[in-house]
């Protein structure tokens, strides 16, 4: 009975032996590496630093935020001179001047009445001196178209030179003064009885300066409209019914004006 219990013993502590060394080689098998070829192992990101955002500093004590407004919906404005209204407008020294005018005038003579309907067309360059003050030189042409009592009727032409001064009084308003020398085609009155009188063309040299006011309309940078009323200082007739001059009394004109593109500004 001793030799069966002690080959027990024997054999239980041999079984626990091997089972020990079992769990050990368990323990400290290596482990394989199951990766794919080439792959790369990440590694743990350090984080990035940002530099700090400034944040404006808050107004002194007592001063006011800038409001927005119709033409500042932002409260903020661009620095003065840079906006495109208060850039200065261009001034161009030389310009096309060119009038279409229309008169019409009456007298009573010892021959009966005389009317006059006159238009004219006068192209001119204008050189501007200021910004508000012009000159230059021009041609013209006139056409008039007499009647007499009794329904007789004579048409006449006239060319001359003229020079001319504008000066921009009030935004828009000017004084405009002429100058014109021509060489007309005229007429002399004549008695044949003394009831009927006779009309015989001739031609005549006219002086005639006039002087008025104008208003601009300016179409664009470069294009503008005028029209100007005139007084005729040389209007009428002579004691023998010879007109004076080769415009009647008002003279009104259509002028209109282009900035030349190729000369130089002020």
């Amino acid at each position: 009975m001793k030799r069966i219990l002690f080959l027990l013993a024997v054999s239980g502590a041999t079984l626990g032996t091997a089972q020990a060394q079992t769990d050990s080689t368990r323990t400290t098998k290596p482990q394989l590496n199951t990766a794919p070829p080439g792959a790369v192992t990440p590694r743990p990101t350090q984080p990035v630093q940002r530099p700090a955002v400034p944040v404006p500093a808050p107004p002194p004590a007592g001063q006011d935020l800038p409001q927005p407004t119709s033409d500042s919906p932002s409260g903020l404005s661009f620095p003065k001179g840079t906006s495109k209204a208060e850039q200065p407008k261009p001034v161009y020294k030389y310009f096309l001047y060119g009038n279409v005018g229309l008169g019409y005038s009456t007298v009573n003579t010892q021959f009966g009445q005389i009317g006059q309907l006159s238009a004219s067309i006068g192209p001119s360059i204008g050189y501007r001196i200021t910004d508000k003050f012009a000159v230059g030189p021009g041609i013209s042409y006139t056409y008039n178209n007499y009647y007499f009592e009794g329904g007789t009727r004579l048409k006449r032409n006239s060319f001359g030179l003229k020079a001319f001064a504008q000066y921009i009084v009030y935004k828009e308003f000017f004084i405009h003064a002429e100058y014109e020398a021509t060489k007309a085609e005229s007429f002399d009155l004549v008695p044949v009885s003394p009831t009927m009188v006779g009309i015989l063309p001739t031609t005549r040299n006219y002086r005639t300066p006039l002087l008025g006011l104008g208003y601009r309309s300016n179409l664009s940078e470069r294009f503008a409209a005028d029209i100007v009323v005139l007084y005729n200082f040389n209007n009428g007739y002579n004691s023998d019914g010879t007109p004076l001059s080769q415009y009647g009394q008002p003279v009104i004109r259509f002028n209109f004006l282009y900035n030349l593109k190729w000369n130089s500004r002020l």
